[in-house]
């Protein structure tokens, strides 16, 4: 049972190494016009994730909960570059809807001293941030880059693996995002095998 420090430290260092890696090629992606990213989903995961991250420190969570806590903070640099660069334009009304279900739940978290009611929360806003950016591929799957998120769900199973406490408070939102990701990845495949590809897009993800 000595090994099990060294094996979550192992894999929490690869959940940081993921991470980095990660947003350094979305982000680069973005600067190059690659991709367009959606500024709601964006807004909505950075204040959600790093909520999450002072949830998951109260309950124990250690190492496994620190790519949470940076993924959260670069998370707001792409929701600012998403804004300002090369922000997707086309918001419907359905798009405000989710904006506003998930920022009128952030408040809970300071109604509630519970961490896992908190987590519950901010898992359910985080779900909610994927509904612009689905609804925008459903109609522009070239605009989203699909290994940056099956990555991304890889990177939350590391995250699991690395928490050196287990409870729903830790668990849930790594893994209901994971999860999330790799659905999002379903659809942008799927309805790629349907749109065809722009002659103007330089996506390559």
């Amino acid at each position: 049972m000595e090994d099990i420090p060294t094996i979550k430290a192992i894999f929490g260092a690869l959940a940081l190494v993921l991470t980095f890696a990660l947003f350094y090629i979305y982000i680069r992606s973005i600067l190059r016009d690659e991709v367009r990213p959606h500024v709601f989903s964006w807004m909505i995961w950075a204040a959600g994730t790093v909520i999450v991250f002072f949830a998951q420190l109260s309950d124990g969570a250690g190492i496994g909960a620190w790519p949470i806590g940076i993924s959260g903070v670069i998370t707001f640099l792409v929701a600012a570059l998403a804004l300002t660069r090369s922000a997707d334009k086309s918001i419907v009304p359905m798009d405000w809807v989710f904006l506003v279900l998930a920022l009128s739940a952030l408040p809970l978290w300071f109604a509630t001293s519970n961490p896992l009611l908190a987590v519950l929360v901010l898992t359910i806003v985080d779900l909610l941030g994927f509904g612009p950016s689905v609804r925008k591929s459903w109609s522009l799957p070239y605009e989203e880059n699909a290994q940056f998120f099956a990555l991304g769900a890889v990177r939350n199973g590391f995250v699991v693996i690395a928490l050196e406490n287990y409870s729903w408070t830790t668990v849930l939102f790594p893994a209901a995002v994971g999860i999330a990701c790799f659905l999002f990845v379903a659809v942008i495949v799927m309805r790629r095998q349907v749109v065809h590809r722009p002659a103007t897009s330089s996506q390559n993800g």
